[in-house]
This record gives C-alpha cells, structure tokens and sequence, in this order.
C-alpha cells in the first residue's frame, strides 16, 4: 500500500510530461504533412543528377561491345 504513494506521483509526472511534449511536438508542426514524405520518393526528381550516356567518361580497359561474357 505504502508504494502507491510512490507509484502515483511518478504516474501523474509522467502523464504530464508526456501531455506537454505532444502540445508541443503539435505546435511545432510535426503533425502537419503527413502523406507528403511518402509520396515524395514516388516522384522522379533526381534526373538531373544521373548523367546521361554521352556524358559519361569511357571506362579505361572496358572490353570491345562485340565481346560475349560468360556468367
């Protein structure tokens, strides 16, 4: 009997603590988009940053395009 005088003080600290860090998790956005990072790996934004075929360097010691390799 003697620990809920322990017990329930920490529950209602912890409660409270847990109740203002939503408010704020809440007031500071964090709740606001949602859907947006999910969907923005769907989106093909990085093109410009692939380089394209013509702009590649040559591979030094690439083997001639009519060569077969064997896996």
């Amino acid at each position: 009997m003697e620990i809920l005088y322990i017990l329930v003080p920490i529950s209602v600290i912890l409660i409270t603590l847990a109740i203002t860090l939503f408010g704020w998790a809440i007031k500071n956005g964090q709740y606001d988009d949602l859907e947006g990072p999910g969907h923005s790996i769907l989106f093909d934004d990085d093109e410009d940053m692939i380089p394209k075929h013509d702009d590649a360097p040559p591979r030094k010691n690439a083997p001639p395009s009519s060569a077969k390799q064997d896996l």
